[in-house]
């Protein structure tokens, strides 16, 4: 994925009105996009596709958002996706982080806006895909990071890492056993350091110690207001 001019967009919007201009709207800032406006068709036709991005509304008729994108994460856990929706309950919000969302942006909102987010998601992406860091491998206690395919392993545990996931534990690991802030780590993953974005690294943060919690000798501490230290034992 080189720039949004090769990017292809998954619209998945049950307005038919707003799904078209928001379609347009996306191709006239160069996405190629491919839109479904029926949620229980949605993952039927996701198959058929090769995107590399989901835009979904949360509600829609047939199957919901949130269990659209966790389905895709199924054969998919690398697609990064956001979620368009008029719920702006807390609850809701960081239940579609939970899920993995790389944003959620609450209706009403500014084109312009999710056009900015998107090409921020594929920078961020872009970061993480560049040939200097594709060689490196972190070793954390027993598991080994290969960030060439974002996959974290043990004997007998494998875990593929979503583009966003992966980053925040690069970062973990070039600050092993010392603090990273926790200003730098949003700054450089989200480019934001927002409430909702903060609580977003909460939630990866709690995936990383799921993931990494075979390891007694392996913690991941926050220290409040401050940022995270990953501690590896030896």
């Amino acid at each position: 994925m080189k720039n949004n001019e090769h990017t292809k967009v998954y619209l998945v919007e049950d307005d038919r009105n707003f799904g078209s201009v928001l379609k347009a709207y996306l191709e006239i800032n160069e996405f190629d996009v491919e839109w479904e406006n029926d949620g229980g068709k949605a993952l039927a036709r996701f198959e058929g596709l090769n995107c590399d991005i989901c835009v979904l509304d949360v509600m829609l008729p047939g199957l919901d958002g949130f269990s659209i994108a966790r389905e895709i994460r199924k054969s998919k856990p690398e697609m990064p996706f956001v979620f368009l929706t008029a719920k702006t309950l807390k609850a809701d919000i960081l239940q579609g982080f939970d899920i993995g969302a790389e944003d959620y942006i609450t209706k009403p909102f500014d084109s312009e806006v999710l056009v900015a987010k998107l090409k921020a998601i594929i920078n961020r992406m872009n970061r993480t895909n560049v040939s200097d860091r594709a060689s490196e491998t972190y070793t954390i206690g027993e598991y080994t990071y290969h960030a060439t395919h974002r996959l974290l392993s043990k004997p007998g545990f494998e875990q593929k890492l979503s583009p966003t996931e992966g980053k925040l534990l690069e970062l973990l690991c070039e600050h092993k056993n010392t603090l990273l802030s926790r200003s730098k780590a949003l700054k450089v993953i989200w480019q934001n350091d927002n409430y909702f974005t903060a609580r977003t690294m909460d939630v990866y943060i709690t995936k990383l110690r799921k993931f990494l919690k075979e390891d007694t000798h392996i913690e991941i501490e926050n220290l409040h207001s401050s940022g995270f230290i990953l501690w590896v034992k030896e």
